[in-house]
């Protein structure tokens, strides 16, 4: 192995008898037959050579019989332990200058990382106290803001009970009225009743069809037939629809201030060494609150004073609550056979439809198995045309390795390009089917969601009138009851 920096011409390149070390000729400067390799991130040879690099002892080789006929200008053959002797690469000087480098540097890093140090450590203390104070004061706020929701969440439930309780009261009041009054309010309830419930049909199925139409009918016939007390009980079902609009506004917020206690009661317990800690970068730029203290507190007490305002009118109403009249239990009858009617054709329509859409179901999921299934065939054929092309690919780059003329371009050659610019075409190919395979089973997917829901909402609009309101319907007040005989 040569050193670098130096010839190529090792002892036993030259002849085999030695020299005599007084026979030196006159210094000659060789010229490098080779480029040393450097490696990367080292500084070159030549950017700085010692002023001791070119001093090297003169030597000459001896004449002998072998060297008839030689170049005399050939550098002479050196030993390679005699080399390092011979001539030095560094000077004393070099190497002092190299050390007090390499002393004054150290001590520089050693001072600026004392400082780093203790500027660190005064750091971490003063934001330590500054987390620790900023989570005191978390916590004395969380403690009061529970304390406000627990004021607010006994004067809401207060009022909710006394709501109730006043709704209550009046629809005994209603049913305290003349017989034939009663007989009529309880199907108009029912009508009424069953417009709520279809009011929950989701999507599509929210139509207004001959249920509803017929429905609006016998509510509007079942006012009509109460003559005097028509007004009255309108006024009863209004207030009674304006004590459950308090109602579901009171309850609303009872059941937000329950889910706010809740999460401030979660965060309240909340400490440093918790397990549901984590972290959730960017939250503290999201601005989701919808409120300020103000409003937060305006808004339950207007809910509060709305709830107080329609118990009031509810008491003032059942005052007024006097009056009998009479009516037309044939109109009715007829009023109430036809919606019957209508939820029964109305439920037949949606069964249809619910089946038919099942079946679209059942046909996708056996179009999106038969999809993956291409989809992975797919994939599996891509990997196995993955090693043949690694073959080609690697065939081609160990043939660029062919020294001189030998890198050929022959059939070989010309074989495997195109055979790995066609195997490659091949996997592009492929590869596009496997994206247009996924797009087909993306849209499958969407479409099978669509019939799910689709499903979800017959099957609701089923429940809501064969269950919800056909429920309610089995029962009906008899002629007597309705003229109000009985």
């Amino acid at each position: 192995m040569e050193f670098l920096g130096t010839t190529q011409t090792a002892s036993y390149c030259g002849s085999k008898n030695a020299c005599a070390l007084s026979e030196l000729p006159p210094v000659t400067v060789t010229q490098e037959s080779f480029q040393p390799y450097y490696l990367p991130g080292y500084r070159y040879l030549n950017s700085w050579r010692p002023s001791l690099f070119y001093k090297v002892s003169s030597l000459q080789s001896c004449p002998d019989e072998g060297s008839i006929g030689r170049n005399p200008l050939r550098p002479p053959t050196i030993l390679p332990a005699l080399r390092t002797a011979l001539f030095s690469r560094y000077s004393r000087h070099d190497w002092d200058q190299s050390n007090m480098a390499q002393i004054r540097g150290a001590e520089t890093s050693r001072h600026w990382a004392n400082r780093l140090t203790a500027d660190s450590v005064r750091l971490m203390q003063d934001k330590d106290q500054l987390t620790r104070q900023m989570q005191e004061g978390t916590y004395r706020n969380l403690g009061q803001r529970l304390s406000d929701i627990g004021f607010w969440k006994s004067e809401l439930t207060y009022e909710l009970d006394r709501l109730l309780t006043e709704s209550h009261a009046l629809d005994t009041a209603k049913r305290r009225l003349e017989c034939a009054a009663d007989e009529l309010e309880s199907p108009l309830q029912v009508a009424l009743e069953c417009l709520y419930h279809r009011e929950k049909r989701i999507g599509v199925d929210l139509v207004h069809d001959n249920v509803e139409k017929n429905l609006i009918q016998e509510v509007d016939l079942l006012k009509c037939c109460q003559h005097q007390m028509k007004k009255l009980a309108e006024r009863c079902d209004v207030q009674l629809r304006d004590n459950r609009d308090a109602q579901h506004a009171v309850e609303r917020d009872l059941a937000d201030k329950n889910s706010a206690q809740f999460i401030d009661e979660k965060c309240f317990n909340l400490r440093n060494t918790s397990d549901s800690i984590n972290f959730f970068h960017g939250v503290e730029k999201i601005d989701g609150t919808v409120s300020v203290p103000e409003t937060w507190v305006k808004f339950s007490d207007d809910n509060i004073r709305h709830s107080q305002n329609m118990r009031a009118n509810s008491i003032w109403l059942r005052e007024e609550v006097e009056n009998i009249l009479e009516g037309s239990s044939d109109q009715i009858w007829k009023q109430f056979t036809n919606t019957n009617l209508a939820f029964s054709t109305r439920i037949s329509e949606v069964t249809d439809v619910k089946n038919k859409l099942q079946m679209q179901l059942a046909k996708t999921l056996q179009e999106i198995f038969q999809t993956e299934n291409t989809i992975m065939l797919l994939e599996r054929a891509i990997m196995a045309k993955e090693c043949p092309l690694k073959v080609a690919q690697t065939r081609l780059e160990h043939r660029t390795r062919r020294p001189n003329v030998e890198l050929c371009r022959d059939i070989p050659h010309f074989k495997l390009v195109n055979e790995a610019f066609t195997i490659d075409d091949t996997l592009q190919t492929l590869k596009l089917r496997l994206c247009e395979a996924q797009d087909t089973l993306q849209l499958l997917v969407l479409t099978k969601t669509r019939l799910e829901h689709d499903l979800s909402v017959k099957a609701n609009s089923l429940f809501l009138d064969k269950e919800k309101c056909m429920t309610m319907r089995k029962t009906f007040p008899c002629t007597p009851r309705l003229v109000g005989y009985t």
